[in-house]
């Protein structure tokens, strides 16, 4: 489905040459590694690598375990927090924690310094039992509220170039995401996409609708079709056909052609989105450090 067929015209925003020569930011997003030694050792080899590029700030993903928080998160936040300074964002989600939890949680996070907050809804468990009666959230709208009144939290919020799942049409997509924004957020990071006009032209709605804040791209290096596919099961986004042609071709036994191409594509699609006016980059980084640091050494970041 292609709902920007209403929009035909050319984007709104222009973007004057110079513009390209403009320093590009980027941020990563890792996960808690799994608790054994050797997970470990390679987990903060990663961390160190990634620090090297001294990204705007580095977001950690978090579990739901027994509709609760899973301190792995915070846990490993402070680690990190002990050998640098860049900024660190905790992802947190309310459809499975009641306002004790989240408070608790928002105020341990606080105290240690943590001032940045990436608000999600969060997956529907439908397993978890009377979550309504447990003063239970159900927007990230809420959740961003809610943050604000505990401290003075920066907030991020998601994005959906290709609409929220959920979503019944890019109308009520729009409102959602301006209702998180009017309730404290300052910034939004998407979903991962691969058509470029794509994101363009949702960036052109959201401006029509109201929402002025920095929409960040957020870009997944592909590593392989099988992977990827993976991901866009659970999502909208759709697959440009020569990437997915392209991806196609390659014997099932090599593993090194999809992620030198998933290199090229990345960089292409940075390319084309800094032509545009694009400097802000939030890379999903799957926790693969080769791709990410390759990236980062052509985009000459340092």
């Amino acid at each position: 489905m292609n709902y920007f067929d209403i929009n035909k015209q050319k984007y709104i925003s222009k973007y004057n040459n110079n513009q390209l020569s403009s320093k590009i930011n980027i941020s990563f997003e890792i996960f808690p590694p799994n608790e054994n030694k050797n997970n470990s050792f390679i987990f903060w080899e990663f961390i160190n690598t990634l620090i090297k590029f001294k990204p705007k700030f580095i977001s950690v993903t978090y579990k739901n375990t027994n509709f609760s928080y899973n301190n792995n998160t915070f846990n490993i936040i402070k680690k990190i927090k002990k050998i640098t300074n860049i900024e660190l964002v905790p992802h947190l989600t309310c459809i499975n924690m009641n306002n004790d939890q989240l408070y608790n949680i928002a105020k341990k996070y606080w105290d240690i310094g943590i001032r940045h907050i990436i608000a999600l809804r969060g997956d529907k468990n439908f397993n978890a039992k009377n979550l309504q009666n447990n003063n239970n959230m159900i927007y990230a709208s809420d959740l961003v509220y809610f943050l604000k009144k505990i401290a003075n939290f920066n907030i991020s919020v998601a994005a959906y170039p290709e609409m929220h799942p959920e979503s019944k049409n890019i109308t009520e997509d729009l409102n959602n995401l301006k209702r998180k924004i009017d309730a404290g957020a300052t910034k939004a990071i998407t979903q991962f996409f691969f058509n470029i006009e794509t994101y363009l032209r949702f960036r052109d709605l959201c401006i029509l609708k109201g929402i002025n804040i920095n929409i960040i791209p957020g870009i997944l290096p592909i590593i392989n079709l099988k992977q990827l596919k993976k991901f866009i099961n659970m999502t909208n986004i759709t697959i440009p056909p020569h990437i997915g042609n392209i991806f196609r071709k390659i014997p099932p036994q090599n593993t090194n052609i999809p992620k030198l191409l998933g290199i090229i594509i990345t960089l292409n699609m940075i390319q084309k989105l800094k032509s545009e006016g694009v400097c802000d980059f939030h890379f999903y980084t799957l926790n693969q450090p080769d791709i990410i640091h390759a990236i980062c050494l052509y985009l000459d970041i340092i």
